[in-house]
């Protein structure tokens, strides 16, 4: 078991990343010290060539609350800038959004409780959302007064610009099939113990394509948006040619083989309970629901 004083807890199996954020008191609120872990996480997976994907959860069953409310009072009273010190610390928020959105290997978050705030933008700017029936996707910045600001491009990116039109102009609760319906979920599981199987056959799927390929996959699917079409597909052709001369030849040979890859790895549900075990948070009881 692990120390459960730490605010992330991360665990690793078959080159995949278990990433928990733990402080349950506070309900995974993004306080500095949560903020500076998770930014470590994001830079490190540019530098380590074999991760495969990482999987974000919050402990004792509750994603994220989002933004630390009880620091906003704070932003206000600092005056040790000539700058807006609330537009600054809002924008350093951004930056720490960016650098999550560019991780390089697939996210997965897995959604209990509430993704509330800046916590639905974790949510949302992960590649595959995985969510119990009863989660709750929630905008509520506006029921504080305030705006939804450095995690709107990756809300408007997951669910379109209606569908966060409504939410964020609500603070509507979010959840089961009106989640699958407007993006918000991929998946839905009853309950937390079933969400850790749909979790392993997801990363079955993930680890039965190539690392690297993957990686370029994420990358090009950015490019395909931002760039013009005939600059991003000149570079696609070499990109291509890249990728068949390197794990493109081992696939091909094991498809003509009829053979899994060298790459490919099961994941079951009990190796995913063994990794909350182990981490402590399994035992913990359900929270609350909002």
């Amino acid at each position: 078991m692990q120390d459960q004083t730490q605010s992330i807890l991360t665990s690793r199996l078959h080159d995949v990343l278990f990433v928990t954020l733990n402080r349950p008191a506070t309900r995974h609120a993004l306080a500095a010290d949560m903020v500076q872990g998770l930014e470590k996480i994001a830079l490190s997976a540019h530098s380590d060539p074999t991760l495969r994907a990482i999987v974000l959860r919050g402990s004792n069953h509750f994603f994220c609350a989002g933004g630390d409310v009880g620091n906003f009072q704070s932003r206000l009273e600092d005056t040790a800038t000539d700058h807006d010190p609330v537009a600054l610390r809002n924008r350093k928020f951004g930056q720490f959004m960016e650098l999550l959105g560019q991780i390089p290997v697939p996210v997965i978050a897995m959604v209990e409780g509430a993704a509330m705030g800046g916590g639905m933008g974790l949510a949302c700017l992960s590649d595959i959302v995985l969510a119990t029936q009863s989660a709750k996707f929630v905008l509520s910045e506006t029921s504080l007064g305030i705006v939804p600001a450095q995690i709107m491009p990756f809300v408007v990116g997951r669910i379109g610009v209606p569908a966060t039109r409504r939410m964020g102009m609500t603070a509507e609760r979010v959840s089961g099939e009106l989640a699958l319906q407007l993006g918000l979920a991929d998946e839905l599981a009853a309950d937390s113990e079933a969400l850790e199987i749909v979790l392993a056959r997801w990363l079955t799927e993930i680890c039965r394509c190539a690392p690297q390929a993957n990686r370029v996959m994420k990358k090009m699917a950015s490019l395909a948006v931002s760039e013009p079409r005939g600059l991003f597909l000149d570079q696609a052709a070499h990109t291509f040619a890249a990728t068949m001369r390197d794990e493109g030849m081992t696939g091909i040979a094991s498809f003509r083989a009829r053979e899994p890859a060298p790459w490919c790895v099961a994941f079951h549900g009990t190796d995913i309970r063994n990794i909350y075990l182990a981490q402590g948070i399994a035992l913990l009881p359900p929270a609350v629901k909002s």
